[in-house]
């Protein structure tokens, strides 16, 4: 199939088809709910007031991206229940970076991540909005609107940390820490799948071609604020830059199990077998 070629709707997909685009919509909306969970526990702890507004804000933003994308998911007749609460552990794909739990509260950590994980976001939606899959094009543009603010909020702030020696150094022990798993943003969930998802134009860019721009990208831009990158060559990445855990490929940190232990813990000790609606489809509006 060409590139430029429209899908069908959800219910007339091939199976090749399907399994491409669900493989897709796992990734957006996992990483988005992950990194939605890791962010509410900066709540009433940021520095500043309006840090913590600002933060609680954007994880605000991310379970609402994390719902469009879980919607779609939808279409294919699953359930919330089934994508989210009951769902086993191991088949989340997400990548490692957003599981990863805030070292010891230090706020450097968390705007190290957030910056990291939003330049990568904002290439994979770039690579969205010509996607062959109509109902994904149909919710970039709200997705966009919210992350170009989330990427100047970090920026500002890996700007005005790295102003003082003490805050470099912070910046610098977030960076040795989370590198390695931001590089799992850009690792494969099934080769062959992947490899279908850009050959039928449900993402107009492959993995390996973002990953090279976020490259370069990120890597001047931490060095102008005077850090280094751990990267075992320049700005090429090799396996053993990786961490032992990627995510995408059901291979998790431990953290990742107990935090979805913790997320889970309130739906399992109800006894509730499906879960409640606050947040309308955006279809049915």
């Amino acid at each position: 199939m060409s590139a430029i070629d429209h899908l069908s709707g959800p219910a007339d997909l091939e199976e090749d088809e399907r399994q491409a685009v669900e493989t897709l919509l796992y990734r957006l909306a996992d990483d988005e709910f992950v990194l939605a969970e890791r962010y509410t526990e900066w709540q009433v702890r940021s520095p500043t007031l309006e840090s913590d507004l600002a933060l609680s804000n954007i994880a605000q933003d991310e379970l609402g991206h994390a719902r469009l994308w879980y919607d779609l998911l939808e279409d294919f007749g699953y359930e919330e229940a089934d994508l989210i609460w009951e769902r086993d552990p191991a088949d989340f794909r997400h990548a490692t970076l957003v599981e990863l739990p805030f070292e010891g509260g230090d706020w450097a950590d968390a705007i190290v991540r957030s910056y990291l994980y939003d330049e990568a976001e904002h290439l994979r939606l770039e690579a969205l909005e010509e996607s062959s899959y109509p109902r994904i094009v149909d919710r970039v543009g709200k997705v966009q609107a919210e992350e170009r603010y989330h990427r100047e909020h970090a920026t500002n702030w890996l700007e005005r940390l790295a102003e003082t020696d003490e805050g470099r150094a912070r910046l610098q022990t977030a960076l040795d820490r989370v590198f390695p798993h931001a590089l799992t943003l850009f690792e494969a969930v099934d080769p062959d799948v992947e490899r279908r998802i850009d050959e039928y134009g449900i993402r107009t860019r492959s993995l390996e071609d973002m990953g090279e721009q976020w490259l370069e990208t990120v890597v001047p831009f931490l060095e102008s604020l005077g850090l280094e990158v751990p990267l075992s060559s320049d700005r090429t990445v090799t396996a053993e830059d990786l961490p032992s855990h990627v995510g995408r490929d059901g291979s998790h940190t431990d953290d990742w199990f107990d935090l979805h232990d913790d997320f889970t813990h309130t739906y399992r000790e109800l006894g509730r077998d499906s879960a409640d609606r606050i947040m309308p489809d955006p279809d049915d509006q």
